[in-house]
């Protein structure tokens, strides 16, 4: 008699060509993701060449349950870590019958931005640091901390290892490997400085694809905490007082920044993103007040600072970049539950085509 592993387990390949795609999807609150799987006649490698499909978007608060079909359009495909083979995850947008983009479609704003001739002749490059906290499943408190008390100060945990220091590295270390798997730029991981608390980074990836990229990862990782019976939370700051928050660091370049006399494009960019600090903070996360308070390496909410190897500052300019007169900068502001569709077509908006004038 089989085992539930060995089903789950089962190669599909000896006895069929077809393979199953897990469409992917953000659900109404704008975090929530979701997903449902559909089987395919056979290996697919291009988005254009998948079918549509549609979910009820009234059981995700996306749509009234008297019209509530949300139709889903494939954009990025991702090869399976979990099923494996030929098997395949599918980031998709959301729209409409119509072909409308719902409300909580921000891909599609976010292309149209990164298809604009002026955004795609600079070939901006991301690289986004994912911040997230571990949390025990029934007491949502964080992993390897002491039920309803506290661990010691930070400062031995930031890269630290140990059982009295790390927390979850078997889930950190499987996410790393299951997205390396699947195609995702991820380009390292490490543990932050609130005990229970740790990182990734994905980039540079170009344009709209950071988004996709980090949406899937983070699709990955909730399925891996999902097996681990742990918690993911996204929250700018999970624990008040003396500790931490998390956030979502955006690394950005631009073919301009990268050549000779980019540290001079650079310091035009950042001028033009200080004029509209406002208007990025109120897109950078929810919640993003309570972790950017000037304390805990972040700078205050209503006040935007640049500086280099400054990480008290809104902008952060690194110490190569300035010595080589050419490079990237660091925006340090966004939310670890920011959408990276949102953030970076924003900045390169911001930077590249409005007009401060």
């Amino acid at each position: 008699m089989a085992l539930l592993s060995d089903l789950i387990n089962l190669h599909l390949t000896d006895s069929t060509p077809k393979i199953i795609a897990e469409y992917i999807w953000i659900g109404g609150s704008g975090m929530d993701l979701r997903s449902k799987a559909k089987t395919l006649s056979g290996p697919v490698d291009d988005p254009k060449k998948l079918p549509k499909w549609n979910y009820d978007g009234s059981s995700t608060g996306q749509a009234p349950g008297e019209d509530s079909e949300v139709i889903l359009y494939p954009q990025a495909i991702f090869k399976d870590p979990f099923r494996r083979g030929e098997h395949i995850l599918v980031m998709c947008d959301t729209y409409t019958p119509a072909g409308e983009p719902i409300p909580t479609n921000k891909r599609c704003a976010a292309a149209k931005i990164f298809s604009s001739p002026e955004v795609e002749k600079e070939v901006p490059w991301y690289g986004i640091e994912q911040e997230y906290t571990l949390l025990q499943k029934d007491i949502n408190w964080p992993l390897g901390w002491p039920q309803g008390g506290f661990p010691g100060p930070q400062g031995p945990y930031y890269c630290g290892i140990g059982s009295d220091k790390a927390f979850g590295r078997d889930i950190v270390d499987a996410h790393y490997k299951a997205c390396l798997y699947a195609g995702i730029n991820i380009s390292g991981i490490n543990g932050e400085v609130m005990p229970g608390q740790w990182e990734f980074q994905v980039g540079p990836s170009v344009g709209i694809s950071a988004g996709d990229e980090l949406w899937v990862a983070r699709y990955i990782l909730e399925r891996i905490t999902e097996i681990a019976g742990v918690v993911v939370s996204f929250d700018p700051k999970p624990i008040p007082g003396d500790w931490n928050g998390a956030g979502a660091h955006t690394n950005y370049s631009t073919k301009s920044t990268r050549e000779e006399g980019g540290y001079e494009v650079i310091k035009k960019a950042i001028g033009k993103l200080g004029l509209k600090h406002k208007e990025h903070i109120a897109a950078y996360g929810e919640g993003n007040e309570r972790r950017l308070t000037g304390r805990h390496e972040t700078a205050d909410i209503n006040t935007f600072l640049w500086g280099v190897a400054n990480r008290g500052a809104s902008i952060r300019v690194g110490r190569d970049t300035e010595k080589e007169g050419k490079g990237y900068f660091e925006d340090r502001r966004p939310a670890s539950n920011m959408d990276p569709y949102v953030v970076t077509s924003m900045i390169a908006e911001t930077t590249l085509l409005w007009n401060k004038s």
